[in-house]
């Protein structure tokens, strides 16, 4: 169980990546990565993927800004 929340934990990581990659609205890659922060909140796996959310959306903000 605990491998399938991590599977998709880090499907959601990637898409963001992609998303924002390919020109996506950043908006959309923004709501990947809260749905996996989110999911490993559930999890109980939020302070090892809390970093790497908080990495994504400040480099997000550094591009927008």
């Amino acid at each position: 169980m605990e491998e399938d929340v991590r599977e998709r934990i880090q499907k959601l990581l990637v898409t963001g990546d992609n998303r924002l990659k390919h020109g996506v609205d950043p908006a959309k890659a923004r709501q990947s990565w809260e749905q996996a922060l989110e999911l490993a909140r559930e999890a109980g796996l939020e302070e090892r993927i809390r970093p790497l959310v908080e990495v994504r959306l400040a480099d997000l903000g550094s591009q927008l800004g």
